[in-house]
């Protein structure tokens, strides 16, 4: 219960704080008369690429798998509703996703359930180092407005760095090893400890999968391209709106990075951290505060809406999908 509940109190907080007293009339009348709905429509497929981008490149870390059990081929759409759906459910449950496309490939195409969350960790690493090399590049270029940014929140990374000693880091490392290694002997004591087992190393197994892709330019290229379709589906929304219209791709690239950073924090879809992060930056670029609140609201709130509207999508799309029988091994 604290999983569901802690994350929209989180969220619902920070929104809570940014938006009390603003006179919602007003964000009303913008939705109305002073935005380009053109623009935010435009948006709409780049959005709904970077989740197809990633349903076909996790169909290409699935495929080796087949090689080692016996489980029918598996569908490009199934991949593709699953990820939907994993979108939609992390609105519910922050993370749930990932655990959810799993359930759903299991359930129509009879995969391993550990060897497909393998998979996902895989994905995870991988985006997490594309996230890494285009954040630093745009760091680099832009660090001037990083720095007016950490001085404006608050933030200081020579005071996170220089938090702990060396000997701290030691004594750190130590413990986590320690607790590691207890870990282990408790679980060995244990009747799980076999299934533990089992399934940690579905998991190796499936993130192994990545030495088996067949056609690595292509997994490149959807991994690179899931990125590029969430920068151009946020930037393009910058055009609805004459006060954010002018801005440039520049803001666009910081106010990104910052953005992917700030929905770290386990909320609804980033609710609230991201709100604070893109809000903050555009303020620093010259945008009013009032004007950066209304933006951040509306197109939030309009991206989370086609995100649910796709998870509902692909559910009726299941409806009429042939699921797997581990009876017979077959469709």
């Amino acid at each position: 219960m604290a999983k569901v509940v802690l994350p929209f109190v989180l969220g619902g907080a920070i929104l809570w704080w940014m938006y009390r007293g603003e006179d919602f009339s007003v964000i009303s009348h913008v939705l109305t008369e002073q935005m380009d709905w053109t623009w935010m429509l435009l948006s709409f497929p780049f959005g709904i690429l970077a989740q197809m981008f990633r349903g076909w490149r996790w169909k290409q870390t699935l495929d080796p798998i087949l090689g080692k059990e016996d489980t029918p081929q598996i569908r490009t759409s199934t991949c593709i509703n699953a990820v939907f759906i994993s979108y939609a459910a992390s609105l519910i449950i922050p993370r749930i996703g990932e655990f959810s496309r799993c359930a759903i490939l299991k359930r129509y195409d009879g995969v391993s359930f550990s060897k497909a969350l393998g998979t996902v960790v895989t994905e995870r690493a991988v985006d997490t180092l594309i996230v890494m090399i285009y954040s630093g590049i745009i760091l680099l270029v832009e660090m001037s407005i990083f720095g007016t940014f950490f001085r404006k929140t608050g933030t200081s990374l020579d005071r996170i760095l220089n938090g702990f000693s060396l000997t701290g880091w030691l004594v750190t490392a130590i413990c986590a090893v320690a607790v590691l290694i207890l870990l282990h002997f408790l679980l060995k004591n244990f009747s799980i400890y076999n299934k533990v087992k089992m399934t940690l190393g579905g998991i190796w197994e499936g993130v192994l999968s990545l030495r088996g892709v067949q056609n690595l330019p292509l997994y490149l290229f959807f991994s690179v391209g899931i990125w590029v379709m969430y920068f151009l589906h946020y930037y393009l929304t910058f055009f609805c709106f004459d006060f954010t219209e002018n801005l440039g791709i520049g803001c666009a690239l910081v106010s990104f990075v910052v953005a992917n950073f700030a929905v770290i924090v386990p909320t609804p879809n980033g609710a609230g951290p991201w709100h604070f992060a893109i809000k903050t930056m555009l303020i620093l670029y010259g945008v009013a505060d009032e004007q950066a609140l209304w933006f951040v609201l509306i197109v939030h709130t309009v991206q989370t809406m086609l995100v649910i509207a796709l998870g509902i999508y692909a559910w009726a799309a299941l409806l009429f999908t042939k699921r797997f029988n581990p009876n017979t091994n077959k469709l």
